[in-house]
């Protein structure tokens, strides 16, 4: 059944110095006829990845604003999360063929779920594929339904979407971060384009001295005296953090001090994450200055904002992406961004401007070690791309997006 998650209090006024008095004048404009409308996400993880982190920050802000605002994720075991970690590697482009045992499994945990949907919404925002297909047996009527995609289709496996897309035509609008993402079929329901964001308040976001972030740092093993380079992903494939291996070791021939940090988070709905874990601790055949770590180790927000706040370069080679937060996150948080030119991440790094875009190690390795041999013009980027940050991917304009989009709906 459905599982509440606790997302304690904040407040939208905390904001101010960070973000512009129009945007906020804009939010509590569009928060005041929605005042009391009762709205639910559902997702399948409250931990471990990019969505739950938006929603711990977005749910309370909607309360805060005056909407009663809840999420709530989706009860599953190991065999659930094999079937939608394929759905999910399919809509990115695998050729796996969903068996009709797999469908079947997918189908059961969904009704299964539909169980715990025992309030009445004005709004239902259901996140990503896993519980596509709650819409499809919903107790009460009346509500607005919303499917949220966080990845791309732009080049899915059409057996695996063509299962999909029945489950979600009941939708009333759909959310895709850009206009490429959104699969041709004319089955989707009505799309709206709005990127994802991060909390600039949040322990992962906040600001931290550089001793501070030295001192964590030094707590997991690298040496804070010598370059670090880092990436923060999932261990997936699709993250490539093998190629990320491969980058450091050619930088490694120039700048034979450098380390590499790979930082990622084992959540439950990802049972792949293990065995590409392992894959990558092999990979990286016992070289003492690459550092594997994740949650397992005591690497939480704060951890990972002390290794984005010090790295000497933060790099993101990814093969497929639906976005990148890691990627805002190091720029906002002002490091040179090295970062592969997939998905969402040109929208946050123009190339030569705020960081550089990559299509392979090779090319990834180049840039590294231009930015650790002129760090003065690495810098000089990476305060380009905070501003850009600033101006575009903060929760504040997350939280207005949203509101325009549940009044736009409430208008229907």
């Amino acid at each position: 059944m459905l599982r509440a998650v606790n997302v304690g209090s904040k407040s939208i006024a905390d904001y101010h110095s960070i973000v512009s008095r129009d945007l906020m004048a804009e939010i509590r404009a569009l928060a005041q006829p929605l005042e009391g409308k009762r709205v639910l996400h559902i997702n399948a993880t409250s931990f471990g990845g990019g969505v739950a982190e938006i929603l711990y920050t977005l749910v309370p802000l909607m309360t805060d604003v005056g909407l009663h605002a809840d999420w709530k994720v989706m009860h599953g075991k190991t065999e659930f999360f094999h079937v939608t970690k394929t759905i999910h590697n399919a809509l990115q482009g695998s050729d796996h063929v969903l068996t009709d045992e797999e469908r079947a499994t997918f189908e059961r945990y969904n009704l299964m779920n539909v169980g715990g949907l025992t309030e009445a919404y004005d709004y239902v925002i259901v996140h990503d594929a896993q519980p596509a297909a709650m819409r499809a047996h919903a107790p009460f009527e009346g509500a607005k339904w919303i499917w949220r995609c966080h990845i791309d289709l732009s080049t899915p496996n059409q057996d695996v979407l063509e299962f999909l897309l029945p489950m979600i035509e009941g939708y009333d609008l759909s959310v895709f971060h850009m206009a490429q993402y959104i699969p041709s079929e004319n089955s989707v329901p009505e799309p709206v384009i709005m990127p994802p964001a991060i909390d600039p308040l949040a322990p992962k976001n906040m600001a931290l001295s550089g001793d501070d972030a030295a001192y964590i740092v030094d707590q997991f093993g690298p040496d804070v005296e010598r370059p670090l380079m880092l990436q923060v992903s999932r261990f997936d494939p699709w993250k490539d953090p093998l190629g990320v291996i491969d980058a450091y070791r050619t930088v490694k021939r120039t700048v034979p001090d450098l380390q590499l940090v790979l930082v990622g988070s084992m959540a439950t709905d990802d049972p792949e994450g293990w065995e590409y874990f392992e894959r990558t601790v092999d990979y990286a055949d016992g070289d003492g200055d690459i550092y594997i770590l994740s949650n397992l180790n005591n690497v939480g927000a704060v951890e990972v904002n002390a290794f984005q706040s010090h790295a000497d370069v933060v790099v993101q080679k990814s093969i497929r992406e639906g976005f990148g937060l890691t990627v805002t996150e190091g720029l906002w948080k002002g490091r040179p961004s090295v970062a592969a030119n997939v998905g969402g991440i040109p929208l946050q790094i123009v190339d030569g401007q705020t960081g550089y875009l990559v299509s392979n190690s090779e090319e990834c390795a180049d840039r590294v070690t231009e930015m650790l041999l002129d760090p003065d013009a690495a810098r000089a980027m990476a305060r380009r791309g905070k501003q850009h940050v600033r101006h575009n991917f903060l929760t504040p304009r997350l939280l207005r997006d949203w509101l325009g989009i549940l009044s736009r709906l409430a208008d229907d």
